[in-house]
């Protein structure tokens, strides 16, 4: 499946998040949303890219902009994450990937000459009418999250 672009509605989706309860799309509307997918819990990319976004998590808060990160690891690995890293920001469990797949972002990948499929780190901003408003593709870490943070306070 091709991935979502600008001008896109973003789908639906209702997760299992970290701290118990869940996260939807629905709930989030009204508001500016940053969605970033991520690979895995705990890895070092992820972690920085985590890290990164709470950092900046008040700053989101006050301009009235969700931030929801999401991978394939439970709520449980979600858990233990945050507490680690005394991370911020809401955590989706995507086990079943239907997110991932509704938002194009499970797809083939290689690394060291071998194939596999996975998260591809992508990011999304999504409109106060749950239109796609831009898309980072694999993202690179380093300053990210402060570009995501201006384009979204633009919304």
């Amino acid at each position: 499946m091709a991935g979502l672009g600008q001008g896109d509605v973003a789908p639906e989706f209702e997760l299992p998040r970290d701290g118990g309860g869940s996260i939807s799309l629905a709930a989030l509307r009204g508001k500016p949303i940053v969605l970033f997918f991520y690979p895995k819990d705990d890895t070092k990319a992820c972690t920085e890219e985590a890290i990164s976004f709470s950092a900046l998590a008040k700053e989101f808060q006050e301009a009235g902009i969700a931030l929801v990160g999401i991978s394939p690891d439970s709520a449980k690995s979600h858990d233990r994450f945050t507490q680690k890293h005394g991370l911020t920001v809401a955590l989706g469990a995507d086990e079943d990937k239907a997110a991932a797949n509704a938002y194009g972002v499970w797809v083939e990948k290689s690394m060291y000459g071998r194939k596999y499929i996975g998260v591809e780190r992508t990011t999304f901003l999504i409109d106060r009418q749950g239109v796609i408003s831009r898309v980072w593709e694999k993202v690179k870490v380093p300053g990210h999250a402060d570009e995501v943070l201006a384009a979204a306070k633009t919304l």
